[in-house]
């Protein structure tokens, strides 16, 4: 295992880090490589004299031959590659390239890209990252979990591939999640990448094509399920929690069926949370917190349709009936104020087989007696919006499109300032586009979503589309969880969260601005949450208790800046 260790130097005063590889090993090697800027003094004391050219650049200079490189490529699936390579290099000079150029790159190095890339995972496979632990390999869980180079992990994110973005069933595509939430940790809050480990869970897969495909690298199996999955997930856990007691373990892209359940069966015995649930939950919260600052109105005042009934637009409706309760209203009025629309049509009492996590939601079915369908056999978000009259609409449910005009319109008929967030990630699945809602409110519509959209000009005017990005949220809730060493992590801890990013919106200056704040903000947000996050962690009785002072000195410290330190030889 490689350990991080650093010196100081007495004469000179910096900080010397302490690596155990010297030559061409230590080229090869992504954290301690600085490619042409090792010093004429290291590339002596390391071994690299005559395997590097001549010239000793400054990292900026390397920051322009990368981006010259990367401008360079044509499509954003070739800046993808591009940038995973980097990575797969440098990760110094990766992470300082994306921290220079965050609003380009973002979606580059997640959603959308990262999408195609999971479809296409196993024909662009160029370098492993993270572990791969199959089910014919359970009986060797710990094993593999020992495998990692690193042996200070303190954040993992771990998927099964089933349901990912809103692109469905990936089998060990889906790796491509993982590596690139913990890269966005990293870039967004400065935890340290070697303190990071993305897992893929490969139990199979039900996607066709993909076992039909000879090129596949996954375990070409149907996917497992029932309790044989269940074990399996539960030796999982156990593996983590032996071999890294004190970790902090994300959920990731989990199908409807499996990221509630497994939540609640692992939240109260680990440190754990589900960034689709929770995570989109308090981003979300946090845009429709602005506005209502926007409307003048009170969340609890609100009527609102959330197209999608899984582990998201549950996280959201959870989140906004606490939320509700906060001001005053009692649990039945805060979910009553709540319609969730599935493929079924309306979650209401009335439907048989009902999943148990959608029937705190579901509608007495007289509430909608007297409605005049369009379809008489089931209930559709049309009907939805023309006899509950919404104010807030909300998309989960990855139906590109599903946000029609006479959606929006009716809507806009009885709503003075529409609040509508087209949430479907990658870009091609969200329910409407900004341009659209924009004129089909006559510029009214307070919109946001879950993809980055451009700027849209209506009658002179530009305005700004906000993203409602869980980056504003998950990175600055691990911060804070590992810097106050938190032993659980708890729903309240997302409410402060969100408190915390609704006081960075631009919307507070100027109504007209965005809802969400620019990207460039991002690491001075991630802090701001972190920091709530720790102090409700200490206030729960979940962390030991602290100074503020302290605290910030925790949070700070474990705030990685991408840049490169003198490197000497140790092999102790």
């Amino acid at each position: 295992m490689i350990v991080f260790k650093t010196s100081r130097d007495e004469k000179t005063k910096e900080t010397i880090l302490e690596v155990p590889l010297r030559g061409q090993l230590l080229l090869d090697f992504p954290l301690f490589n600085k490619g042409s800027c090792f010093s004429k003094e290291e590339r002596r004391e390391l071994g690299l004299l005559g395997l590097l050219p001549t010239h000793v650049s400054t990292i900026e200079e390397q920051l322009t031959r990368a981006y010259e490189n990367y401008r360079q490529k044509e499509t954003e699936v070739e800046r993808y590659i591009f940038l995973t390579s980097l990575q797969d290099r440098n990760e110094t000079l990766f992470y300082r390239l994306l921290q220079d150029h965050i609003t380009e790159m973002m979606p580059i190095i997640y959603t959308p890209t990262v999408g195609v890339a999971c479809q296409h995972y196993s024909h662009m496979f160029r370098r492993p990252r993270g572990l791969f632990i199959s089910y014919p390999k359970r009986q060797e869980m710990e094993t593999i979990l020992k495998n990692t180079p690193y042996p200070n992990i303190e954040v993992i994110v771990v998927t099964d591939g089933e349901r990912i973005l809103g692109l469905g069933d990936q089998g060990v595509g889906g790796m491509g999640i993982p590596v690139g939430k913990l890269s966005l940790y990293t870039l967004c809050a400065g935890i340290h990448p070697a303190t990071t480990l993305p897992i893929l869970l490969d139990v199979g897969t039900g996607n066709r094509e993909l076992l039909k495909d000879p090129l596949y690298l996954g375990w070409q199996h149907e996917r497992v399920r029932g309790r044989e999955y269940d074990d399996f997930i539960e030796a999982f856990v156990q593996g983590v929690m032996h071999t890294y007691p004190h970790v902090l373990l994300q959920w990731e892209d989990f199908s409807k069926d499996n990221a509630g359940c497994l939540l609640e069966r692992y939240r109260n015995r680990m440190c754990t949370f589900n960034d689709d649930i929770q995570g989109t939950g308090a981003v979300t919260l946090a845009g429709l917190l602005t506005a209502m600052e926007i409307t003048r109105s009170k969340l609890r005042e609100q009527r609102i349709a959330i197209l999608g009934a899984g582990s998201a637009a549950l996280g959201i409706s959870d989140q906004i009936a606490a939320a509700m309760m906060g001001e005053g209203l009692s649990e039945n009025e805060a979910r009553s104020a709540i319609w969730l629309v599935d493929s079924q049509g309306l979650v209401h009492s009335g439907r048989k087989n009902l999943e148990p996590q959608k029937q705190r939601y579901a509608h007495p079915l007289n509430h909608s007696a007297g409605w005049r369908l369009v379809h008489p056999e089931r209930i559709t978000l049309v009907d939805v919006v023309f006899n509950v009259r919404p104010t807030i609409l909300l998309g989960t449910g990855a139906q590109p499109g599903a946000f029609t005009e006479q959606i929006v319109r009716e809507m806009a008929r009885h709503v003075e300032q529409p609040i509508i967030f087209p949430l479907s990630n990658p870009t091609s699945k969200s329910e409407a586009k900004p341009a659209d809602l924009i004129v089909w409110t006559e510029g009214r519509a307070l919109v946001a979503t879950g993809s980055p959209f451009p700027d849209v000009t209506y009658q002179g005017r530009v305005i700004r589309i906000g993203q409602c990005n869980n980056a504003f949220i998950f990175p600055g809730v691990g911060l804070g969880v590992i810097a106050a060493r938190a032993r659980h992590v708890t729903d309240e801890m997302f409410v402060v969260a969100a408190r915390a990013l609704h006081e960075f919106s631009p919307a507070h200056r100027d109504p007209h601005a965005p809802l969400y704040p620019a990207l460039e903000d991002i690491r001075t947000i991630s802090r701001q949450v972190a920091l709530a996050v720790a102090a409700e962690a200490q206030r729960a009785g979940l962390a030991e208790k602290t100074s503020r002072e302290e605290l910030e000195r925790r949070v700070d410290e474990k705030m990685w800046a991408p840049q490169y330190m003198r490197l000497r030889y140790k092999t102790d």
